[in-house]
């Protein structure tokens, strides 16, 4: 599939645009991680990452990114004994990871619709 979408996409000054965007536009229908208190749940089977085939996954970036990466680092430093326990009630995070699911929402449905912008700007200044 990648070598025929290369092909597809040219070597003019616009390829590398159109690589992107169609790129991001395949991806889309993909489901969108979410963020979760594992004390919430109940189903341990909610916890597997699909695409790597493992029973449990988390996953954070840099602290200096994100809010729910601060949670997550925090998380598992007091798990692991390098700070005091999180003194936060599993309610209260679950919030908060519903907080930052809401805006990871927002943020992506605003990158579509700029992405579909530039598409059909693309498409309308192309013959």
């Amino acid at each position: 599939l990648q070598k025929s979408l290369s092909e597809i996409f040219g070597a003019d000054k616009y390829s590398r645009a159109r690589k992107e965007v169609l790129t991001y536009m395949f991806s889309r229908p993909m489901q969108m991680a979410l963020y979760f208190c594992t004390g919430i749940l109940d189903d341990e089977t909610l916890f597997h990452h699909y695409a790597l085939n493992v029973p449990f996954y988390t996953h954070f970036t840099s602290p200096i990114r994100r809010y729910a990466d601060i949670v997550v680092h925090r998380l598992l430093s007091a798990s692991l004994g390098a700070r005091s326990p999180f003194k936060m009630e599993k309610e209260a995070i679950q919030k908060q990871a519903d907080h930052c699911n809401d805006r990871k929402m927002a943020s992506k449905r605003v990158q579509e619709l700029s992405a579909d912008l530039f598409f059909s700007i693309f498409v309308r200044v192309r013959p």
